[in-house]
């Protein structure tokens, strides 16, 4: 399991990363300073992107970490890789317009639900059997 919190640990700093990088190049783009969060709309989508991404990954975490261990790795990382694709191509879409983030914004939504029912049911199948 040492390697499946690796990877995740290695993903979840690209992934924010490559957002917070996306910011600061819309900053510069638009010149806007910190602390300043509003401007060009183009980089409050960027901004309000980047804030959302981050926001739900310690949820994703979580639920990812818990189905792994108690329900199935193989099934868990699979729906951990969708899930980060899916908020890759939000911030990708919302960044071009704010329509553009909710096709994935659902996606991600139901990958979510998805990960807690597995976790949900690891941890019954853990508990109440043994």
């Amino acid at each position: 399991i040492h390697h499946c919190c690796t990877v995740t640990l290695a993903l979840l700093f690209f992934f924010l990363a490559y957002f917070a990088l996306q910011v600061i190049y819309a900053r510069r783009k638009h010149k806007i300073s910190p602390p300043q969060t509003t401007g060009h709309p183009e980089f409050e989508r960027v901004f309000r992107a980047q804030a959302n991404c981050s926001e739900y990954f310690p949820i994703f975490i979580s639920l990812l970490w818990v189905a792994g261990i108690f329900f199935h790795q193989g099934v868990a990382a699979v729906c951990g890789l969708l899930y980060l694709y899916t908020r890759f191509k939000y911030f990708q879409g919302y960044a071009v317009a704010a329509q553009g983030r909710l096709g994935p914004l659902y996606a991600s939504a139901w990958l979510l639900w998805l990960l807690l029912g597995l976790a949900v049911a690891g941890l019954l199948a853990h508990f109440l059997l043994s």
